[in-house]
């Protein structure tokens, strides 16, 4: 029944981590001297996460003596990524490290596997312990490890930015202080699918649409993906950015979020605009990491 917390969700996610326990990391650290700035140099880190299947990330570190406060972009749904977000100002590189990891089948991660965009979202779905999100959540997980382990990281002050891959390292993995989540595409899916038509939401439409028989395994194996639960672990302060009210995703949908995590949330309904919403983010992060004024691109000034 859509809404029930899966019977086995602990033990499948025990048995992942448990599985990527075993592998090392074997990190690689190479410079990047044309991705440098003028308070910050760059470098690409490739680890190792379960299968054994080699990752990919770009590392930003400021110039000076740390620590330094860091920012985990965790990987949304898209093939490419970045080294921070487009559209943000290259100076916090200055201020933070930043860290942008991608997962199995994104670009510069697609060997021996290359996702197709759109249709990753439903590789291998009838099957969870085959579904290749379960192997991308890990690779975040190792993301988020890794960054423990750099001595220039404040540890006291590591917040990761993403979609429900953000929740679930939150909640799966101990070390972050500070979560923004843009739920979403996972969250309470079964729902919210036939609600909506938008991308990569519609791939699972199209799917099940293709293959009604598979409905009952698409959702079952979805349902293991679902951030609701693992609420009750995630320990941070946390931004939720969800839909205005009437929205799929909107304050009274993320409800099982806003009440396990209590004084420690703040629910801000999108704006629709992407300078808006985009002051929210930047002015709780500045405020939440220690700094009195955040750092704007020159387009917003």
């Amino acid at each position: 029944m859509p809404g029930e917390r899966p019977e086995k969700f602990d033990a499948y996610w025990a048995e992942a981590l448990e599985e990527l326990a075993g592998v090392d990391p074997a990190p690689e650290v190479e410079a990047l001297p044309m991705r440098d700035a003028e308070d910050a140099s760059m470098y690409v880190v490739r680890l190792t996460g379960i299968g054994p299947y080699r990752l990919f990330a770009y590392l930003s570190i400021p110039a000076g003596e740390g620590p330094f406060p860091v920012i985990y972009y965790v990987p949304g749904y898209a093939s490419v990524v970045q080294t921070i977000p487009q559209g943000t100002a290259n100076q916090i590189r200055g201020r933070y490290i930043t860290f942008s990891l991608g997962y199995r089948g994104q670009r510069n991660v697609d060997r021996p596997f290359t996702g197709d965009f759109p249709g990753m979202l439903t590789t291998g779905i009838e099957k969870r312990a085959e579904y290749v999100f379960r192997g991308a959540v890990a690779d975040c997980v190792r993301g988020l490890e890794y960054l423990k382990s750099r001595p220039e990281a404040d540890l006291a002050r590591v917040a990761a930015i993403g979609n429900d891959m953000a929740a679930l390292v939150a909640g799966l993995a101990p070390g972050l202080t500070h979560l923004v989540h843009h739920p979403g595409p996972f969250y309470n899916v079964e729902e919210v699918a036939p609600a909506t038509s938008a991308y990569p939401v519609e791939e699972i439409n199209d799917y099940v649409r293709l293959k009604p028989r598979s409905r009952k395994a698409v959702f079952d194996t979805l349902s293991y993906f679902d951030p609701r639960w693992v609420a009750e672990r995630i320990g941070t302060r946390t931004l939720i950015m969800g839909d205005e009210d009437g929205g799929n995703l909107d304050r009274r949908a993320v409800h099982v979020l806003l009440e396990a995590l209590g004084d420690r949330v703040t629910y801000q309904p999108t704006q629709h605009s992407s300078y808006k919403d985009g002051m929210v983010l930047e002015e709780w992060i500045t405020r939440e990491l220690g700094f009195e004024e955040p750092i704007l691109p020159e387009h917003w000034q």
